[in-house]
């Protein structure tokens, strides 16, 4: 059994995530982002799971769910899955990127952390000045999100450290009509969450539909993730522990 946290858990991927997850045996603590949502939530998952509060787009709250997740002991599994799609620049800056950035660096190092992604990072542009600029969009956020997660793979050679793209599925984000496979779209975090196969116990890989992808190549440029990572650093007053 693994003891596993999920960010952006109380609907969507994040949950569906997490009741499989808790259906296999496994002890999930879900994340929601107010006390409203952990309330629905816990009406949601069986038995006497933990649901953690924070808004991630505010980075002492971040800080302290990080705290909260320490306090509960060194956890095998993080999923980093909250994301926002139609939001501010500076909302999708903070949630998107500098949260999964601060509760990587703060959280205990698990075994295995897994980020999610999008078919949206091709179209994204990794460049620094896209930051600094205040113009950043969901679809620049992705590579951000790669990049993130390349980093700690390289960083952190004990840790798996990998990237899900979960396709375009019919969640509250993904809207009623999206064309994408539902299951398939959360059964790949349950399977790099707790799987021994070889092919699950990789890092630095970007996965769809438990399939490796190529991803867009900036994503794998070490000057471009070097610049990223200074960046988060400026922006959250914390370094990452190499």
């Amino acid at each position: 059994m693994a003891k596993i946290f999920i960010t952006g858990s109380s609907d969507g991927l994040g949950l569906l995530a997490a009741k499989s997850l808790i259906g296999k045996g496994h002890d999930v603590v879900l994340h929601a982002r107010n006390e409203e949502r952990k309330a629905e939530t816990l009406t949601k998952v069986p038995g006497e799971t933990i649901v953690l509060t924070a808004d991630l787009s505010d980075i002492k709250q971040t800080k302290k769910l990080a705290e909260q997740v320490n306090d509960l002991g060194t956890f095998d599994v993080v999923i980093h899955n909250t994301g926002v799609w139609k939001a501010s620049a500076d909302t999708i800056l903070s949630v998107n990127l500098i949260a999964p950035y601060l509760l990587t660096a703060l959280i205990n190092k698990p075994k295995r952390l897994i980020y999610l992604s999008s078919s949206m990072h091709m179209q994204g542009h990794a460049e620094l000045k896209r930051l600094t600029a205040n113009s950043i969009s969901y679809s620049d956020s992705k590579p951000y999100v790669l990049m993130l997660s390349n980093f700690v793979a390289k960083h952190w050679p004990d840790v798996y450290s990998n990237a899900v793209d979960p396709g375009w599925v019919p969640t509250n984000m993904g809207g009623k009509s999206a064309p994408d496979d539902l299951q398939k779209g959360f059964e790949t975090q349950v399977w790099l969450a707790e799987s021994n196969e070889v092919d699950a116990e990789v890092s630095g890989k970007y996965f769809y539909h438990q399939k490796q992808n190529k991803p867009n190549p900036h994503a794998t440029d070490n000057l471009l993730q070097q610049e990223l990572i200074d960046y988060c650093r400026q922006v959250s007053d914390l370094s990452f522990p190499l």
